[in-house]
């Protein structure tokens, strides 16, 4: 028995023994730096600290007091009350950040809001020299600012990599002016991606837990091979410090945008024509989708390029061959696709699957990104709006007056949302139109009441409406059923 306990135990040492081995030999394998020294040595010369001068405002605190009638020093303080003098005076105010060199005749990119209002911009590099920098563009959606220095010698520049393929758990390192201190280094890993903290537009961040501190704005963070793959922008700080939670610009999203500044002094975005929205869990539901892919069309520019291609209702799940996994992925992807680039776009239109060729125009700075057959009565009219959770009637000019809609405005009138219904809590209001149910237009009530009976009949738990404001702007809606 001692014995067989004995062999016992020697097999169990023995297979914790391979296995250790084995998880040593995985991670001894796997792409991770002994040291950043190597790196640091190589890459630090082409990262600069960016120094500004900026005008300011300065309060001079000082609030003259009121004084008693017929005091002897009134008339001296209304001659310092007079328009001419002023209580706050310009001053110069400095901030500091970080930026990176990208081509030997001193071009660097950084953030936009390091040289926000600057009158003067200067970039320091490792060796000491400080050279005075000129802006070639900015870009504020995306918080890129690109700039130049003259010099008569070639600088050391970065290299940019593919952040597409920058994963969850990858080494990286920032090098930045954290505080003003000069340059300094930080490493961490890849903690997210495609990261939305609602500060633009084309908000897809890295995040990071590499320290990051006021200062490191505008830097560069690198993979373990060298290249760039972001520009570090932000952090989540309670005092302005690093807490690990560090966001930085993909350089995928940011080569488009540098390269139109350098070449142009301004970006020059695709546009498609439209506005859209989310598709939500309810809204899927009642597409009959499995899941809440796809950006909805909510309308179509007149005067845009997919006017007569895209029509309300479509819903788009692929952009130039790339997956919409969000809405908010599509302004991005045609952002970043040259106008005049014919691209396909597949969509989803009343449950069968299209793909259309679109030739892109140009972002404007003010321009968004963005019969009938009979129809069966409600087998069910009774308790409708309770399954709603909202009252409705045909227009008339008498309710038309009431809710303050023009002459042309179509559809069937809400004139009662019903408390803590669905309906209520998804925003739907007394003077609000239904302009269509499950993508089909209705202009009367018992359109509606036709449609809501099919659905029912058809065991439909939501319904998709499209409503109207009181305005004109139009969204969907789906409502789940009160049964």
């Amino acid at each position: 028995m001692r014995e067989s306990n004995l062999t016992l135990k020697t097999a169990t040492l023995f297979a914790f023994a391979v296995f250790f081995m084995a998880v040593s030999t995985l991670f001894a394998s796997a792409k991770g730096p002994v040291s950043f020294a190597p790196l640091v040595k190589e890459l630090q010369p082409a990262v600069v600290n960016i120094s500004t001068t900026r005008m300011a405002r300065r309060d001079l605190g000082f609030e003259f007091p009121e004084l008693p009638d017929n005091s002897p020093l009134q008339d001296l303080f209304d001659r310092f009350q007079e328009p001419d003098f002023e209580h706050d005076e310009q001053q110069e105010s400095r901030s500091l950040g970080s930026g990176f060199v990208i081509d030997a005749a001193g071009t660097i990119v950084t953030n936009y809001h390091v040289i926000e209002g600057a009158t003067e911009i200067w970039a320091s590099f490792v060796d000491g020299s400080r050279l005075r920098a000129r802006i070639l563009g900015v870009d504020q959606k995306t918080d890129i600012a690109v700039l130049k220095v003259e010099t008569n010698r070639q600088l050391p520049y970065v290299r940019f990599g593919d952040s597409e393929r920058a994963e969850i758990g990858d080494w990286v390192m920032a090098i930045g002016n954290p505080f003003g201190l000069g340059g300094s280094i930080s490493a961490g890993i890849v903690s997210a991606r495609n990261r939305d903290i609602n500060s633009g537009p084309y908000d897809n961040f890295i995040q990071t837990d590499a320290a990051i501190n006021q200062g490191n704005s505008g830097g560069p963070l690198f993979n373990v091979d060298g290249e760039v793959i972001g520009i570090n922008t932000a952090i989540i700080s309670r005092t302005g410090g690093s807490l690990g939670i560090g966001f930085s610009i993909p350089i995928n999203l940011a080569k488009p945008v540098i390269r139109q500044l350098i070449e142009f002094g301004e970006t020059r975005r695709g546009w498609l024509g439209i506005g859209i929205q989310d598709v939500s869990e309810d809204i899927a539901l009642s597409l009959g989708r499995p899941n809440t892919f796809g950006a909805l069309v909510l309308s179509v520019d007149p005067a845009g390029p997919s006017i007569d291609v895209l029509k309300e209702g479509d819903l788009i799940l692929k952009f130039d061959g790339r997956m919409i996994e969000r809405m908010r992925d599509l302004p991005r992807f045609v952002a970043e696709t040259d106008v005049g680039k014919r691209v396909k776009v597949e969509v989803e239109r009343r449950g069968k699957v299209q793909t259309f060729e679109i030739e892109l125009g140009l972002l404007e700075q003010e321009n968004p990104l963005s019969g009938l057959e009979d129809i069966p009565l409600d087998p069910r009219p009774e308790g409708l709006s309770d399954m709603l959770g909202f009252e409705f009637e045909d227009l008339s000019p008498d309710n038309r007056e009431t809710f303050g809609l023009p002459d042309d405005a179509d559809g069937v009138l809400i004139v009662k949302a019903l408390p803590q219904s669905d309906a209520e809590e998804k925003g739907i209001r007394a003077g609000h139109r239904i302009v269509e149910v499950n993508q089909q237009p209705i202009f009367t009530a018992a359109e509606l009441r036709g449609l809501l009976g099919t659905a029912i009949e058809t065991g439909r738990e939501v319904v998709l409406f499209k409503i109207a404001d009181p305005i004109g702007n139009r969204r969907f809606v789906a409502i789940r059923l009160n049964k």
